[in-house]
């Protein structure tokens, strides 16, 4: 990076604390267009994208309409009236976008809750008019006074958001059809049931849970309120938001944000760029290949859920980041803005948000709270390291940090009391519950000293392989000698707060905290790293030569771990003594194996680096940096890896969803009223669970309430909070439904029908289709007599009550 581009400082116009600013000569058109040229080009590599994925003009046209109408457009008008001055146009974007979608929120609880769902795209209108006829408000369409963005930043952030449009392309969109295209087409698990949600958002305020009408949903359903409204703006089918358009778009979002964050908190350019590829290129490092789902090491890892496993953490991302940035600026760093938005004091000139992003965090801390249960629990715990380093260092109680503490406690509060209703999903407090299994030593094999160092070292392979990225922010431990500033200190327990969280809480979804807490080390790895940069003050060349020598360190490693995991894991098992008898910590030995290599190989590199220093003066001072920088490397193969593998292996969490299922089931939403509820023979998750003998041992058919975007009367139950509470976190449960008089009226329904069954049904439930499936079983001869059949495709039959 060049000296004048290092810190904010550099290239922002001078000015006085409180006064105007004086905005840099305006552009002229051709410098205009080229400055814009790098969005341009990320935009132009995602259509490139969908458009390979047999994504219609149409549907692209549409969602661009809805995120330029519905999402950007009024969230920056209200973002730019919230915060006290400009700072760069790309922030403006960014926070705005994020704050269209807590807007969303509040338009979608209205239209949804009043039913005038037809006139939701007309709802910025809400923002636009105000902004448009207030004086006061009429300046903020055209703010002067942003700092130039400079064109390398722009392009290497252009360049983060191609690297994710690429992985989700070849891990995804070029994989999975938006639709089943035959009766053996495999989709991932949970997207029938994600559909099913934000199905029932479109119509139903709060959303029930669909696959037992009327059943309350405690879950973190905010995702599903964000697609119906994707749906209701911008008149696009689900499945096609789901399948094609919303997570490349929010993950690409989230490039954005963190890339602001990170220059709005360490007051350097640069970091911006850095943070972003620390967040989506470092990976894993488990020094194995493949790494099945039944191989998790410890937990999803962060890099596999770029993907539709989990719609609900891609749109909490950019949500929980820009409350991080907010936060973190109230906080500031030592000598910077307080809570009044006074300048800061160090020479940065990083304009303060004012008092107006107090609002903002407590929009950002609503919208997170139920987009993903996991956010605001990790960055309550970085406030509160903030605030106890902030009392004992200050000796005075930090009524910021307390105020801050107090908006988002109470935003948790109103997520657990209202929207989960106290629900906990099987998590349950169990120290190293999640990681115990690699240190079992059930027949007593090991001696104390042996089961100590077996602790010691699962516990040091589960920081190593999550925790790569953490590297970066060791400078700042070094220089400052733990004299951090209040939002690094911040950064830090929120960093450290997720992977402690997944260590105490048992339970399959508390990797979500150690997700959660990615931000916050993305976040400080790339100040410090700026920092150490700064320091080593590298010249063009040696910056070029650094980077040449970081993909053949990545290509080679990643060759090695594709090529020979066998023969290293066979090695280091010998080598450690568990290859005739399989040992619980044999999955840990390659990657701690591995991290042992890599340090012995460091470790010499560093000794000849030191020696040719004395022979090469400009040496001196600059190893540092380039172990950094080589260690920060070794997470990127686990990235190139998994986009690998998702090429070479049918992932174990598809299921196979046939189309005839699916056009009856869009059959019956084409001819059915929101209001309308569907009864159905279809239990079990997969055809391979529908015998006549064999008991249905998952139920987690969820197909009918997700395309026909209508309540089931009883379709799969697994999911139902209650169930999972009951089973520990499970989810593919066995268990009867809860309640076996209505479900044998159900059953009765399709194989034993009477009309008074059938007409109570009507009445009693508003169910207006049967939808059967020949596959778990033919319907009574009788249903046709007592019903109208409507729909058969041979599979899949639809009788409409009288």
């Amino acid at each position: 990076m060049d000296s004048t581009d290092t810190t904010v400082a550099a290239s922002r116009p001078a000015r006085r604390p409180g006064g105007p600013t004086d905005g840099p000569a305006p552009a002229t058109p051709g410098r205009t267009a080229v400055r814009f040229l790098p969005a341009v080009a990320a935009y132009l590599v995602l259509v490139a994208a969908l458009l390979a994925s047999d994504t219609s003009v149409n549907d692209i046209a549409r969602y661009t309409f809805y995120a330029l109408w519905g999402v950007l457009l009024p969230g920056t008008l209200v973002f730019r009236g919230l915060r006290r001055r400009p700072y760069t146009l790309l922030e403006d974007l960014a926070f705005g976008a994020v704050t269209g979608l807590v807007l969303e929120l509040v338009a979608w609880a209205v239209l949804v809750g009043l039913g005038l769902q037809s006139v939701a795209t007309f709802w910025p209108l809400a923002v636009v008019l105000p902004f448009a006829l207030v004086p006061r408000l009429r300046r903020h369409w055209r703010p002067r006074g942003y700092l130039p963005f400079s064109a390398g930043r722009s392009w290497a952030l252009a360049g983060t958001v191609a690297l994710t449009v690429v992985y989700y392309y070849e891990a995804n969109l070029a994989r999975f059809p938006v639709l089943p295209t035959d009766d053996s087409t495999r989709i991932f698990g949970d997207l029938p049931y994600m559909l099913s949600l934000a199905g029932s958002a479109t119509h139903d305020m709060p959303p029930t849970f669909p696959q037992a009408a009327g059943e309350p949903l405690h879950y973190h359903w905010f995702t599903f309120a964000h697609m119906a409204m994707t749906d209701l703006v911008g008149h696009i089918d689900l499945p096609v938001v789901a399948m094609r358009l919303m997570v490349p778009a929010l993950s690409a979002l989230t490039v954005l944000i963190i890339a602001v964050v990170a220059q709005r908190l360490s007051g350097r350019a640069w970091a911006g760029p850095a943070a972003a590829l620390l967040f989506f290129a470092v990976g894993e490092f488990t020094a194995a290949y493949p790494n099945n789902v039944s191989s998790w090491t410890f937990g999803f890892p962060p890099i596999r859920l770029m993907s539709w496993g989990s719609l609900s953490l891609t749109y909490s991302q950019p949500l929980l980041v820009a409350l991080v940035g907010v936060v973190g600026a109230l906080i500031g760093r030592k000598g910077g803005p307080d809570a009044a938005g006074e300048e800061p004091a160090d020479g940065s000139r990083v304009p303060a948000f004012g008092r107006g992003a107090f609002v903002l965090v407590a929009g950002f801390a609503l919208a997170s709270s139920a987009a993903k249960a996991s956010s605001l629990p990790v960055t309550l715990a970085g406030l509160a390291l903030a605030g106890l380093v902030m009392l004992v260092t200050g000796r005075r109680i930090p009524w910021t940090v307390v105020g801050l503490g107090a908006i988002i406690a109470g935003a948790q509060l109103f997520a657990t009391a209202v929207i989960f209703d106290f629900e906990s999903y099987g998590l349950e407090v169990v120290a190293f519950g999640n990681v115990q299994q690699y240190w079992a030593n059930a027949p007593q094999m090991r001696g104390t000293v042996a089961q100590a160092a077996v602790v010691v070292a699962t516990l040091a392979a589960f920081v190593i392989t999550h925790q790569v990225r953490l590297a970066g922010a060791l400078p700042l431990f070094r220089h400052r000698r733990l004299n951090l500033e209040p939002a690094q200190w911040f950064l830090l327990g929120g960093a450290v707060a997720g992977p402690a969280a997944y260590l105490v809480v048992n339970g399959f979804n508390s990797s979500y905290f150690t997700i959660a807490s990615a931000p916050f080390g993305a976040l400080l790895a790339a100040w410090g790293y700026c920092e150490a940069a700064e320091r080593a003050a590298l010249s063009v060349r040696a910056r070029v030569l650094l980077a040449a020598g970081v993909l053949v360190l990545v290509a080679g490693l990643t060759w090695g771990m594709y090529r020979h995991t066998r023969d290293w894991a066979e090695l280091v098992a010998k080598a450690a003594g568990a290859y005739d008898t399989w040992q619980p910590y044999a999955p840990l030995l390659p990657v701690l194996g591995g991290t042992v290599v890599l340090a012995g190989i460091a470790a010499v590199g560093a000794l000849l680096w030191w020696g040719s220093g004395r022979v090469w003066p400009r040496l001196r001072g600059r190893g540092g940096i380039v172990l950094l920088t080589a260690t920060l490397a070794v997470g990127v193969p686990g990235t190139a890896l998994d986009l690998l593998q998702s090429r070479q292996y049918v992932w174990d969490g598809t299921w196979i969803l046939p189309q005839s299922q699916i056009d009856a089931a869009r059959w019956v939403r084409a001819h059915s009223d929101p209001a309308d509820v569907i009864a159905t023979n279809s239990h079990c998750w997969e055809p391979e669970n529908y015998t006549t003998t064999d008991r249905c041992t998952n139920y987690r058919s969820q197909w009918l309430s997700a395309y026909s975007e209508r309540s089931v009367l009883i379709e799969g139950w697994a999911y139902a909070p209650r169930m999972i509470a009951q089973s520990g976190g499970g989810v593919a449960s066995g268990r009867p439904f809860w309640d076996q008089e209505l479900f044998q009226r159900n059953e009765n329904a399709i194989y034993q029908p009477t009309a008074e069954l059938l007409d109570g049904l009507r009445r009693e439930h508003q169910v207006r289709y049967l939808v059967v499936d020949r596959k778990a079983g033919a319907e009574s001869p009788q249903l046709g007599t007592l019903t109208s059949k409507v729909y058969d495709n041979g599979r899949t039959v639809v009788y409409e009550l009288a």
